[in-house]
């Protein structure tokens, strides 16, 4: 099969009123070039540099004999590996050539990371190689060469000192495929080989199991714009690199690793019950999540590796659910790796982490049926590339006979429809300021013309565990168009029943690729067919059908609270390990029986239960105090042997309809100002 045709863009700084006054520019392409585009980072044009190798070498050893533990099978199956072959993107990059010349420089950075190291970054694609590999995405030899960018003495290998050193510029704002790839065919990963391991040059990587490594491809910023002291971004002048190539003077496209550098997830190693990590109790980094631990072995038993009770599955299991069905449409399975079985398998695992990034309760008020999601997951909910990808509340009310009496957020499943006026949609939307709009002659405001946009419309996706509003603007991922409190990672809805409902059914779906979406790529893009055949695969895969994340009935009559929400970390204990505050019984003034609990805290020392009307995030004592002034003491109280305590909250009939914030502080004498702090508690009281 040929080689389908790819992009790229370009950057220095003036303002785009002035760009556009200067240059009367009302027509595309913009005049960028790939000297706009061009990052930090490696290039492995020089002939003493090994190329990067395709993926079949890996196949031999590291495939083939067992699925639940190989790396080659679930790779393959992953967006990661057919990164270059996703029809979708294979036609977004031909119209973001159309829209900056030369856009596609930077995308192919990531989406072909061998073809374009070794030199075959043309901004269409077309000098991709098949046969040098070029077609397998981001692959075992691009991951496991990736050198850190900021060298560790005693814990990156002391040969990187040397490979920094001999690049022109070393990445230090990591993002947009800056990556430094070791100019040798040494292969690096989490593991100790050992002095025996003789199959390939090896060298253990405290960098492989760091989030930094994933924020490569996973934080994505158009270098053709400057951010400018009101906060807005202006374009460049053309054909020179970024100013400062620093991702925050950059406009923001993805914040994926930002987000999760700003959640609790990023703080301490996080206990979900299971949630994720596979055979691992806690979780923190990217991979921790996204390549779930389990026993056995990497590499074909007969070769004698080393079974490990923490081996990471190559999964990279996110969100997609119909690109890999189109790949398997468009090429043959001998070349993308793919099968029926690992298809499926990878649908199963993306449809699984989905469910399990949220929980969803439903409660009442009044007459009204509140629905509230809560993220699980450490970065916003949905992530990453935002255009086409959606997450919406569907209601059904039933009457006392079963019968539907009203609907909210439906879907049409054969015009791919979304009815949205009535329910919540959680989406951001980018777009064009009137500065841009001018400059381009693209209309203003929300647009799909994502190299073209330098301004957030909207962004009312639900933020992380450990969101504060002033650590998310700091990474230029602060939610826009909605308010959303200190330390809130979850989000409220209210529905008004229909007369009659007596019940309500509630479901959270997700969709890949909207119709809007795909019918913008059908029809913008005017260099070739892609656009077409990307339309025609998304009708083929069933027209990126939802997936539901999860859902939940109730009895409107009966009605029900909101359960309460903890949120922060705590504070580490000088000797170790982290108290957990969170609660028993129900704050509700019909049972009476709620109690703040706290384990693991420090044992037999005095600490008090604080409260207050609203939440915060202060720095304090080494850690954060979650809560707003003016503060309320609650108890005095005293842990037990086991740095466990109950404190009895009496709730009366003046609290119902209000909420409150608690946290404990204690006594640790050899912790940062001899004093620890719990997590917080948000507890909406009912009656």
């Amino acid at each position: 099969m040929s080689s389908p045709r790819l992009l790229a863009p370009s950057a220095v700084v003036l303002s785009a009123l002035a760009f556009a006054a200067a240059h009367a520019v009302s027509s595309l392409p913009l005049p960028t070039s790939i000297s706009d585009f061009r990052q930090p980072g490696s290039s492995l044009t020089d002939p003493n540099a090994q190329p990067i190798l395709p993926s079949s070498n890996c196949q031999v050893c590291h495939g083939g004999y067992d699925v639940d533990q190989e790396p080659y099978t679930r790779w393959a199956a992953s967006l990661m590996a057919q990164s270059i072959r996703d029809p979708v993107f294979r036609a977004t990059l031909a119209i973001a050539n159309q829209d900056m010349n030369g856009a596609g420089y930077l995308c192919l950075r990531c989406h072909a990371p061998g073809g374009f190291l070794g030199g075959r970054g043309q901004p269409d694609g077309g000098a991709l190689d098949n046969a040098q590999g070029d077609f397998d995405g981001t692959n075992c030899h691009v991951c496991h060469r990736l050198v850190d960018p900021f060298y560790e003495a005693g814990a990156s290998p002391p040969i990187d000192q040397q490979i920094l050193a001999a690049l022109p510029l070393v990445p230090f704002s990591i993002g947009n495929g800056q990556m430094v790839v070791d100019p040798a065919d040494v292969r690096r990963g989490p593991f100790d080989l050992g002095p025996n391991f003789f199959l390939h040059d090896w060298l253990p990587s405290p960098f492989h199991r760091e989030s930094l490594l994933c924020a490569t491809c996973h934080e994505v910023s158009n270098p053709q714009f400057s951010r400018q002291p009101d906060g807005t971004y202006a374009l460049n002048a053309f054909h020179a690199q970024h100013p400062t190539h620093d991702k925050r003077d950059e406009f923001p496209i993805e914040r994926t690793f930002g987000e999760w550098e700003q959640s609790v997830y990023a703080q301490a190693p996080i206990d979900t019950n299971g949630r994720f990590g596979g055979t691992a109790p806690t979780v923190s980094t990217c991979q921790d999540c996204h390549m779930p631990k389990t026993t056995g072995t990497a590499c074909q038993p007969v070769l004698g590796g080393a079974v490990r009770t923490d081996l990471p599955l190559h999964d990279f299991q996110g969100a997609n659910s119909w690109v890999l069905d189109a790949v398997r449409n468009l090429y043959p399975d001998s070349e993308s790796g793919l099968s029926t079985q690992s298809v499926a398998d990878a649908h199963a695992r993306n449809a699984d982490m989905l469910a399990r990034a949220l929980d969803l309760e439903l409660y009442t008020i009044g007459t009204d049926l509140g629905v509230r999601i809560v993220n699980q997951s450490g970065h916003k909910l949905p992530t990453g590339y935002g255009e086409g990808r959606r997450m919406w509340i569907h209601v059904r009310f039933l009457d006392a006979q079963g019968a539907l009496v009203g609907e909210r957020g439906a879907y049409d499943s054969a015009t791919a429809t979304l009815t949205t006026a009535d329910t919540k949609v959680y989406e951001i939307r980018q777009g064009l300021d009137a500065a841009m709009a001018a400059a381009t002659g693209v209309p203003q405001g929300a647009s799909f013309h994502f190299t073209l946009n330098n301004t957030t419309v909207l962004d009312n996706r639900i933020p992380p565990r450990g969101f504060s509003n002033a650590a998310f603007d700091s990474v230029q991922a602060k939610p826009v168009g909605v308010v959303v409190e200190e330390q809130q990672y979850w989000d409220d809805t209210l529905y008004t029943a229909p007369a009659g409902a007596v019940t309500a059914v509630v479901d959270v779906y997700h969709q890949t690729t909207s119709r809007e979406y795909i019918e913008f790529i059908r029809d913008t893009d005017t260099t070739d067919n892609l656009g077409q055949l990307a339309y025609d695969q998304w009708v083929f895969a069933g027209k990126s059908a939802p997936v539901l994340m999860g859902t939940r009935t109730i009895d409107l009559v009966a009605g029900a609270c909101r359960s309460p929400v903890p949120y922060g970390v705590s504070k580490r204990l000088a000797a170790g390990g982290y108290p957990r505050l969170f609660s028993s019984g129900s704050p509700t003034v019909a049972v009476n029986d709620f109690a703040v609990e706290i384990w693991n805290a420090k044992a037999g020392v005095l600490a008090v239960l604080f409260s207050s009307d609203g939440p915060a995030t202060t720095p304090f004592a080494g850690a954060f105090l979650y809560l707003a002034s003016p503060l309320t003491r609650v108890s005095t109280f005293q842990f037990d042997a086991t740095g466990s305590a109950t404190i009895p909250i009496h709730v009366t009939p003046g609290m119902a309809g209000t909420e409150l914030h608690y946290q404990a502080v204690f006594r640790d004498v050899q912790a940062q100002a001899s004093l620890g702090l719990t997590n917080g508690l948000h507890v909406d009281f009912c009656l």
